[in-house]
């Protein structure tokens, strides 16, 4: 009993005493199962290890984040080394020695900018981290908070743990839902709110939560849209560029290419999708898939094609020197910059084709992910770029309805400097009139927000109470809130 009970101890040392004994490993996030194998190291007493973790903070609140810091200390108190790659502040500010790779993203990175302690981090100029670090650059707390008078209300909230709680959710705002791991906020939006606001506007999806009914000013919206981390396409030919639309403009400028007009070229002959100007022996995908009968298949480079997707006539249309495959190798970027900017002098000389590829392919930049290349697979993105190419993608439409925009920790993989970035999309989103609901632990997301949503007091049957809301320093007034506690420190600066 006592080895028993040493082990559930351990899974709360990390973060995890919220979790059912019978949840099925299937549920599990990333995080929640790296957690898990971190609590069994611990529990093994194993000595002289090394140990890797990826953002092992992705779903943690700052409580639970200083237990799992306890905890990566217990390891290396054994007599072990702890590697971790991360972008959470707190841990950051615990670590005994810095690596920071960069300075930028892409083909702007790559270099180790830094490797030192935090008092070495106050004479570094190159490093992006080590100014956010030392307080040189900083996410700013807005100047003001947007009144709101319009918002959506759910009452009799009972989904899971949740206790039968009334909450309003302003309209033509930032709002973000706070609380410790297991307080009840997946299953107030992901349960409750999404699914009773799709069906009210005419879609179809999953069995709405228990609650006693919706109501307030869900008339001033025309849709919601749940921006997850899921992959932008079920197809691995499915990449950002075709995601966000600009592939079709592009194949039309290619198509318009002297060459193309004598060859008889279509925009068609320059999609990877159909016959025509693809490579047939590996059906545009650039590599041909060798099945194993009890092994993991194999993918070769296609012999034919090279890799390069299209056949070679295809691949002679040039657009200032460059190819259909050189295009879809670039990163965005480059792409920006080869295309020519927007508002740059020469781009008065750009066609039309030209400035709508510029248009929208903005919108990566402007979520921070310049780095990906353009037909980069959608199966080789983070959860993270999926869900920030899905952002780029709506504010890259010229519709305005106003919309309701749910997102799940959006900042997971990110770092500071694109937190900011994220920040701006946001603002953008509102300022055309949309609503902005955010899931969310980080602090620097929390601080910057209109209007906070904080449950808990803690996680499963012990969580499920609207603990407080209000404007942030509304929320750090409030003694019995965890949120309120850590958020304290980031409302001075």
């Amino acid at each position: 009993m006592k080895e028993i009970n040493n082990r559930i101890d351990f899974l709360c040392d990390v973060g995890l005493g919220y979790l059912t004994l019978n949840r099925l490993s299937s549920t599990l996030s990333g995080g929640e199962s790296q957690r898990i194998n971190l609590a069994t190291s611990l529990g093994s007493s194993l000595v002289g290890s090394l140990y890797i973790l990826d953002e092992p903070s992705i779903g943690l609140h700052s409580r639970d984040t200083e237990r799992l810091i306890n905890v990566l200390r217990k390891l290396q108190a054994l007599g072990n080394t702890v590697l971790v790659v991360e972008h959470d502040e707190e841990i950051m500010r615990a670590a005994d020695e810095i690596i920071d790779i960069g300075p930028g993203a892409g083909q702007h990175g790559g270099e180790v900018v830094f490797q030192g302690t935090h008092q070495q981090l106050k004479d570094e100029d190159r490093s992006l981290t080590a100014l956010y670090l030392t307080g040189r650059e900083r996410i700013p707390v807005p100047l003001f908070r947007r009144p709101w008078s319009n918002y959506i209300e759910l009452t009799g909230a009972r989904e899971n743990n949740l206790k039968g709680i009334d909450v309003k959710f302003p309209l033509n705002t930032l709002t973000v839902v706070t609380g410790v791991s297991g307080s009840g906020k997946s299953s107030l939006i992901k349960k409750i709110l999404f699914p009773a606001l799709v069906k009210y506007y005419g879609g179809y999806g999953e069995k709405t939560g228990v609650h006693d009914k919706i109501g307030g000013d869900m008339h001033l919206l025309k849709a919601v849209e749940f921006v997850d981390q899921n992959p932008i396409g079920k197809s691995s030919r499915s990449n950002p560029v075709t995601y966000l639309k600009a592939w079709d403009d592009i194949r039309d400028l290619f198509s318009q290419q002297p060459t193309a007009k004598y060859l008889g070229f279509k925009p068609s002959h320059f999609s990877f999708n159909v016959e025509g100007g693809r490579c047939e022996e590996c059906q545009g995908e650039g590599i041909i898939k060798v099945e194993m009968q009890f092994m993991a298949d194999i993918h070769l480079v296609c012999e034919s094609c090279g890799g390069k997707r299209f056949k070679q006539e295809v691949l002679d249309v040039v657009y200032h020197g460059k190819n259909i495959y050189d295009i879809l190798e670039m990163t965005v970027s480059e792409a920006i910059d080869f295309f020519g900017e927007e508002d740059d002098f020469f781009c008065k000389g750009k066609g039309t084709v030209e400035k709508k590829v510029i248009r929208k392919l903005k919108p990566l930049m402007d979520v921070g992910l310049g780095y990906v290349k353009l037909g980069q697979s959608s199966s080789t993105l983070s959860g993270g770029e999926s869900q920030r190419i899905k952002l780029a993608s709506f504010l890259s439409k010229e519709t305005d309805d106003p919309t309701l925009f749910i997102f799940d920790e959006p900042t997971t993989g990110l770092h500071f400097h694109d937190i900011r970035k994220l920040l701006d999309s946001f603002d953008a989103l509102i300022t055309r009139g949309h609503s902005i609901l955010i899931i969310e632990h980080n602090l620097d997301i929390i601080k910057a927000a209109d209007w906070v949503i904080d449950l808990g007091p803690e996680g499963g049957e012990q969580g499920g109470y609207l603990v407080a809301e209000g404007t942030p320093e509304q929320i750090v007034e409030c003694e019995k809130s965890y949120t309120g506690k850590f958020l304290n420190e980031k409302l001075r600066w």
